[in-house]
């Protein structure tokens, strides 16, 4: 049978942030071997793995994904919740809302330099719910 559990995490600037810990902390027991599935219940922030020893690779995302999906585009027709809300849906779109680990040994299986990222796009969020679901292999 799969486990399931809701969480919050806490507010966070906009950005890209770490939170492998914060998701380990909240999970139960890891079984022997199965899989992770994270979903955020948001769609304006996403989640995604990625580098998670060098701060500036988290610097340069954000960068690249200002440039690529900049405020204020005069095409956006969803602006009534201010500058960053329309870019927002669209870069978590880009990144996606959910990301799957396997489980191997009662630990997610990373990779050496791998991180579970939350992408927060608003620039005044609440915290973000998330899902996590666990399938025993």
């Amino acid at each position: 049978m799969p486990q399931q559990a809701l969480f919050r995490l806490p507010p966070m600037a906009r950005g890209f942030h770490l939170i492998t810990p914060l998701i380990e902390r909240q999970l139960p027991p890891l079984p022997a071997t199965g899989l992770l599935h994270l979903f955020i219940l948001h769609t304006s922030a996403a989640l995604t793995l990625n580098e998670n020893a060098d701060p500036s690779v988290r610097t340069d995302f954000g960068t690249t994904f200002d440039r690529l999906v900049p405020e204020n585009a005069p095409h956006y027709t969803h602006t009534y919740e201010g500058p960053d809300d329309m870019p927002a849906h669209i870069k978590s779109a880009l990144l996606g809302s959910s990301v799957t680990i396997p489980i191997r040994q009662h630990e997610l299986l990373l990779g050496t330099w791998q991180g579970i990222y939350l992408c927060e796009f608003r620039n005044r969020a609440a915290g973000r719910q998330l899902a996590a679901t666990i399938l025993r292999a």
